[in-house]
């Protein structure tokens, strides 16, 4: 890299049917915190406070991380009044965390899913990256992104499955799957 070049904060996508993209955007968050960089990962269609990485983070320094969503499964084509209600609250705490420059990284887990179901209107996500501070990192994650997003993205990573223990009847195992 050129000494001169201004670097800034850029947008990736992680996605895919594979496992592994919140786990991945868990890994960025570690690693920006232990770089001393301000953190929140927004969790959409999300709710349960169970999973390891939630209870996780509350122990590590500048990390913030909210749930928006319930601890059921979406309904995709028949989400529920509450589903819609708080995917908008999770927007719009996305929106203001993106171009506030309060926080180095900004990860949205999971908002490609909640595109995809409905949820949050693509054009909302594209007009959050228009605006994004330029400074901030900018991480969409989920199944199902949207080609306009990985054409806009700097970064996009596809976690393909090739195998997984769930086709053999192994159940999510926790602190491992969840």
């Amino acid at each position: 890299m050129k000494a001169d070049k201004k670097v800034t904060g850029l947008v990736q996508v992680y996605t895919g049917n594979g496992k592994g993209k919140t786990t991945a955007c868990f890994g960025l968050a570690l690693r920006a915190s232990g770089h001393g960089k301000k953190v929140i990962i927004i969790q959409f269609m999300k709710g349960d406070p169970n999973y390891g990485e939630v209870k996780a983070v509350k122990n590590l320094p500048n990390i913030e991380l909210i749930q928006s969503g319930l601890p059921t499964f979406v309904k995709k084509g028949d989400p529920s009044p509450e589903d819609l209600e708080l995917a908008e609250k999770g927007l719009d705490i996305a929106v203001n965390a993106v171009k506030s420059g309060e926080y180095d990284l900004v990860i949205l887990d999971e908002i490609n899913v909640a595109v995809d179901f409905g949820l949050i209107p693509l054009k909302s996500v594209l007009e959050i990256i228009e605006n994004k501070n330029e400074k901030t990192e900018l991480i969409l994650s989920g199944r199902y992104a949207a080609k306009e997003l990985t054409e806009i993205a700097d970064l996009v990573s596809e976690v393909k499955e090739i195998k997984h223990p769930f086709t053999k009847g192994i159940p999510a195992r926790k602190g491992i799957d969840f």
